[in-house]
């Protein structure tokens, strides 16, 4: 098992103290990857710069995706530029690995006696329960990240070490910061939209 995936289990399985946004969750699955990659040393940082290292090949499939994706480039890319560009689509990715893997399953319910709607739940699993005891014995990583978007567990959320886990958590809430400001802009302008439509009598 990897941080993405336990991250996302405990996206999943845990209360949030906000509305948990796909974007937010992309950034945190893509730096949950990166620190991984780092972990097994097919990933270095210079700086604020993530190089490949031509090391070791990944077991889990989906970090072997990600190791395949360090930018190939001499000057390697920044961490930001690398969650950004790694986290497009990056829960649905894990999503359907989940799926396939057994992991997710569909809850049946009846809706006013005639309608029949399922939604997706969580299976019971090793990989959950792991997950689970991570986040109960309070891992840095784990907490960290999810703080990142939202999913508190109980205070204070212990800091990582100083050094490239911690370059990759800081960039994280910042990207994650960053979009909360894109989102509030986007807001105020459909806002001011709508009062300048009400304003010309539409």
């Amino acid at each position: 098992m990897t941080t993405a995936r336990d991250l996302l289990f405990v996206a999943m399985d845990m209360p949030s103290t906000r509305s948990l946004e796909r974007g937010d969750l992309s950034l945190a699955l893509a730096g949950a990857e990166l620190i991984d990659l780092l972990g097994l040393g097919v990933a270095t940082l210079d700086g604020e710069f993530v190089l490949p290292t031509g090391g070791q090949e990944t077991a889990d499939p989906q970090l072997g995706l990600a190791a395949a994706a360090l930018a190939p480039v001499a000057d390697g890319e920044t961490v930001e530029d690398w969650l950004w560009r790694r986290g497009r689509g990056l829960p649905d990715t894990y999503l359907a690995a989940f799926e396939a893997d057994g992991l997710l399953g569909r809850e049946q319910r009846r809706r006013f006696l005639v309608l029949r709607t399922s939604r997706m739940v969580l299976a019971d699993s090793p990989g959950r329960r792991r997950a689970a005891h991570r986040w109960a014995a309070d891992e840095p990583v784990l907490l960290a990240l999810a703080s990142a978007i939202g999913i508190s567990g109980p205070p204070p959320v212990p800091e990582p070490p100083p050094g490239p886990v911690a370059t990759v958590i800081g960039a994280v809430g910042h990207a994650v910061d960053e979009l909360a400001a894109e989102r509030r802009r986007r807001e105020r302008r459909l806002d001011d939209a709508r009062q300048t439509y009400v304003r010309r009598g539409f």
